[in-house]
């Protein structure tokens, strides 16, 4: 089914299609509803502990109130309480959730309804680049891996053209597989 004839299906994968088709016809008579900021802010809570604000994000301009806390800390044997996730694992969660929305919204606009989607993400790195204690060590990951789990009455062939669209647009995924540039401002407080 292409994306014009999933018009006027209603629901899929708890995704409304119709409402979908007109944030994408909105989007494109006006470009400038396309933008989207968003932002968080991070407080240190001791030893390895950190929290995390979302208070609001920017849609084409105008501020959307919302509200969410975020908490992050290391496992014990990295010095931390082991309350929260790590940063390592909120970053697969991000993109792995990031996936999930492309997934899902690719089937349901081609009508397919899924009994299953799983995404699996690890990766490997070495602590003597964090640690600065070998300069030829990377402080992140080499690559990362993921497996999608996915079930539904699709066809073997759509999933993968729904898998390859994903790769193509999702927003994390570019995020983690290309050069993103970061700018730093340091401000010194008394």
């Amino acid at each position: 089914m292409s994306a014009l004839e999933a018009r006027n299906i209603g629901t899929v994968n708890g995704i409304d299609v119709d409402a979908l088709h007109e944030v994408i016809e909105e989007v494109k008579k006006d470009p400038s509803k396309a933008l989207v900021e968003f932002k968080v802010k991070t407080g240190w809570k001791g030893q390895t502990r950190s929290e995390t604000a979302v208070d609001s994000y920017k849609l084409g301009g105008k501020e959307i109130k919302r509200r969410f806390t975020i908490n992050a800390d290391e496992p014990i044997e990295l010095l931390g309480e082991n309350t929260s996730a790590n940063p390592q694992e909120l970053l697969m969660a991000a993109l792995n959730a990031c996936i999930t929305v492309g997934y899902v919204a690719g089937a349901a606009v081609n009508g397919i309804t899924l009994r299953k989607l799983e995404i699996e993400t690890s990766g490997r790195l070495d602590l003597r680049g964090f640690l600065g204690l070998d300069p030829k060590v990377k402080p992140g990951y080499e690559s990362l891996q993921y497996v999608v789990r996915i079930a539904g009455n699709g066809t073997a062939e759509q999933f993968k053209e729904i898998h390859e669209n994903v790769m193509k647009t999702s927003p994390n995924y570019f995020n983690l597989s290309q050069p993103v540039k970061l700018d730093a401002k340091l401000e010194l407080e008394n």
